[in-house]
């Protein structure tokens, strides 16, 4: 699938790169490139090929600069806000549940709404120039795609509340130093740096990787007990799986 505005292409077998093509304007989002993004990320939930998803910026200045202030300029409302903000925040949602690692390739800025992107992904490789801002307070508005729930689970409450309400802007330094990123790359290399990061995680079982997932996810979001029982109920198909009995007839094998 390919639009003006949003591209995805498949440079590996099983991997998937989502491009937010709009480098004129910092890869900053329209309503109709949101619509695009989300019906992307909708069609990907049934793809059993996938096995690992990238999400990167044209160019080398941005990642993604948010909304589209000159697009939003035109939805004054409060409903036409409310309509924005469903998009993305759903299609956020359904990006976080999707049972594959998801990696956000951030060469240059991820400006509000562009970290809150970010922030839905599994997993965050930078470049060196790479920023994270929450500038949503000096627009008088909230994160609204979902990034202030996100962020707390990342680095907690308190720190959480502060870089809001500062607007902090974190370096590439600053983030992987708060555990927010797997790994900086040389600039302009974080798509580089996310692709073989992806090679490197989809070389395991498949089915075992998405259980993997699922059990983590249930930790985040249900109470210990019953995210303990998630973990528990993954366990025994895979033990049926053939993955398993085959590498346990391979030690046994070895053993006699």
């Amino acid at each position: 699938m390919m639009s003006t505005t949003i591209l995805i292409e498949q440079p590996h077998p099983g991997i998937s790169v989502i491009t937010f093509n709009r480098p004129q304007a910092h890869n900053a989002l329209d309503v109709a490139s949101m619509r695009q993004f989300a019906a992307l990320i909708d069609g990907l939930r049934t793809d059993d090929s996938l096995r690992a998803l990238i999400l990167t910026g044209a160019g080398t200045s941005a990642f993604c600069s948010g909304a589209d202030l000159v697009d939003m300029s035109t939805r004054p409302t409060a409903a036409e806000a409310l309509e924005m903000i469903t998009i993305m925040g759903d299609a956020l949602l359904a990006l976080e549940r999707l049972p594959v690692p998801v990696i956000a390739a951030i060469n240059g800025y991820a400006l509000g709404g562009g970290s809150e992107i970010a922030l839905a992904c599994d997993l965050r490789v930078v470049d060196s120039d790479a920023r994270l801002s929450f500038v949503q307070i000096r627009r008088g508005v909230v994160p609204g795609w979902g990034g202030g729930q996100r962020l707390m689970r990342l680095v907690g409450y308190s720190r959480a509340l502060e870089w809001f309400l500062s607007a902090k802007t974190l370096r590439a330094d600053e983030l992987q130093a708060h555990g927010m990123v797997s790994r900086v790359t040389a600039t302009g290399q974080a798509l580089d740096g996310a692709l073989e990061l992806a090679r490197t995680l989809i070389a395991g079982d498949q089915d075992a990787a998405r259980a993997i997932k699922r059990l983590l996810q249930a930790g985040l979001n249900q109470p210990y007990e019953t995210a303990l029982a998630v973990e528990r109920a993954q366990f025994p198909p895979l033990w049926e799986g053939e993955t398993q009995v085959k590498t346990l007839q391979e030690f046994l094998n070895r053993r006699a």
